[in-house]
């Protein structure tokens, strides 16, 4: 048994999909707070799973959290939980230092006396994963080498700050107490089941609706794009053979600028659904006023994890954004499910 925290998110949402897809795979109890980006809906297909066991509740629980921990005695922790919008953190950055700080805190305590009071065999085979960010490195320059390992904390957002405040406390737990930690810092993901305030479903989104697709500044913004499906595989590869305190820079290879991910979307969307009127999904790029403190440009070199544990992704650019597309075309209950919600509510606020 592993203890996911934030399972009913992108990225964990997708992690336990993959996870328990294999029939002899061991079961998961999956934490979330079901904040507007956790969706069960997700998690529809494990509804008669006796593998998974939900439960809604927050890491910051430290009496539920040690409850779970006594009762299911999880081989791992995977956290996943996180408030992640950069543009939320600054408009509203105390629930990113609750969630990302002190929840973290709160659940490296519970798991720690967990840890304590296990025999030696389990105690030696525990592990507690922490999913962050390539955000905590700060920007790069057009010319600057991909982030490494080795570079310097340097958070430009309250959200990025946040998350290094969490990744300075994994690694002080795994220092001071001996505790077992891996950290994982990933580029920006996108694929299935995104929640569609992130460029990616945002734009297809939009697209589909008829509505602007909105681009900060000159859209000359780069990201390395990370397909979540390969994310899920890398996790997997060092939750069981990561080394004890190390950190992996978990990356797609794939440098992009914003515009250039949009007018690819919009390609792809001329060919796959054509607009009704017969132009082009281009048209609809409108250009809005740039974020404070809006990073330039983040890079991965994930050369660490390839060198030592064999990870590498297996998803181009061109492949993952296709297959990305393609399931939001083919998952309108899912999608109606969102946008009849918060996301309608969010948006409204941002663009209309």
């Amino acid at each position: 048994m592993i203890l996911i925290t934030g399972g009913a998110g992108f990225i964990g949402g997708n992690f336990v999909l993959d996870w328990l897809a294999d029939s002899g795979a061991e079961g998961i109890v999956n934490l979330d707070k079901l904040t507007y980006a956790g969706n069960l809906a997700t998690l529809e297909s494990l509804k008669n799973d006796s593998r998974h066991i939900f439960v809604h509740g927050d890491i910051g629980d430290q009496e539920l959290v040690a409850k779970l921990l006594a009762e299911h005695q999880p081989r791992a922790i995977v956290n996943f939980a996180a408030e992640s919008h950069v543009d939320r953190s600054i408009h509203g950055p105390a629930e990113f230092i609750t969630t990302n700080i002190v929840g973290t805190f709160n659940l490296l305590e519970c798991a720690r006396e967990y840890w304590n009071g296990l025999d030696e065999s389990a105690k030696k085979a525990f592990r507690f994963h922490h999913v962050s960010t390539d955000e905590v490195y700060g920007s790069l320059s057009a010319t600057d080498p991909a982030f490494t390992e080795a570079n310097s904390y340097e958070p430009n957002s309250p959200y990025s700050a946040s998350k290094a405040a969490s990744d300075h406390l994994v690694r002080a737990w795994f220092h001071t107490y001996g505790f077992p930690v891996v950290t994982t810092n990933c580029s920006n993901n996108y694929g299935p089941y995104h929640f569609p305030e992130k460029l990616i479903p945002l734009v297809i989104l939009n697209a589909l609706n008829g509505k602007p697709l909105p681009i900060y500044g000159d859209g000359q913004q780069i990201r390395d794009w990370l397909y979540v499906g390969d994310h899920c595989l890398a996790i997997r590869e060092v939750l069981a053979k990561g080394a004890l305190g190390e950190t992996y820079n978990i990356g797609g290879w794939n440098e992009k600028a914003n515009i250039d991910v949009v007018k690819t979307i919009c390609t792809i969307l001329d060919e796959l659904k054509p607009r009704a009127d017969g132009k082009t999904y281009v048209e609809q790029i409108t250009y809005v006023k740039d974020r404070p403190g809006h990073d330039r440009r983040y890079a991965i070199d994930a050369s660490k994890v390839e060198r030592e544990l064999g990870w590498r992704p297996a998803e181009t650019f061109d492949t993952g954004i296709r297959k990305t597309v393609q399931w939001y075309l083919d998952n309108p209950a899912w999608i109606e499910g969102v946008v009849s919600g918060s996301y309608r509510d969010w948006l409204s606020k941002q663009y209309n």
